[in-house]
């Protein structure tokens, strides 16, 4: 299994597939909507893949403890009080090349990048993600489209099969 992490709020804020749900980040109930977006999107990126993380920056709240939370198979962390989202992001990534994983980090931040792509570790774009995720979701619209569209019986039937129901309809078995 591969290691993904995100950064989570530089994605939210840089990515074009979260930026009209973040709107005003001041907001609780968009940045509550935006991160749910997020965090099914990254659930949806990495399954049977990536043992995924998210990374939320909550250096700046004296309660926040940095302890992993579950949601969707994701695991969350909201960094603890004094540290950042970064900092968070460069352990975990540190740690699973300690391991022989290996790990794709998402982030546009030029700091970040720069630290963890020395550890042999792979980077996406915020961008990079969001288009990804685009074309994910449209994989599956595509799909749920296709399998949705109704037939008719005679239609699933293969040709041999059509034309014996022919002959006995018309008595000709």
């Amino acid at each position: 299994m591969r290691v993904l992490i995100v950064d989570g709020f530089n994605v939210l804020r840089s990515g074009e597939r979260y930026a009209h749900l973040v709107g005003d980040e001041h907001a609780l109930d968009a940045l509550n909507t935006a991160r749910e977006t997020l965090l099914t999107d990254v659930a949806t990126f990495a399954q049977g893949t990536y043992r995924a993380t998210v990374v939320f920056d909550a250096a700046n709240n004296p309660l926040s403890n940095g302890e992993a939370q579950d949601f969707a198979g994701v695991d969350v962390i909201f960094s603890p009080a004094g540290i950042s989202a970064d900092s968070v992001i460069e352990e975990l990534a540190r740690q699973a090349v300690k391991r022989g994983e290996e790990v794709l980090v998402v982030t546009s931040d030029a700091q970040t990048q720069w630290t963890v792509l020395g550890d042999k570790v792979t980077r996406m774009s915020a961008a990079g993600f969001s288009a990804e995720i685009g074309v994910i979701q449209a994989g599956i619209v595509e799909s749920n489209t296709e399998s949705q569209m109704k037939t008719t019986l005679g239609e699933r039937l293969d040709d041999r099969t059509r034309e014996a129901l022919r002959r006995w309809v018309r008595g000709k078995q």
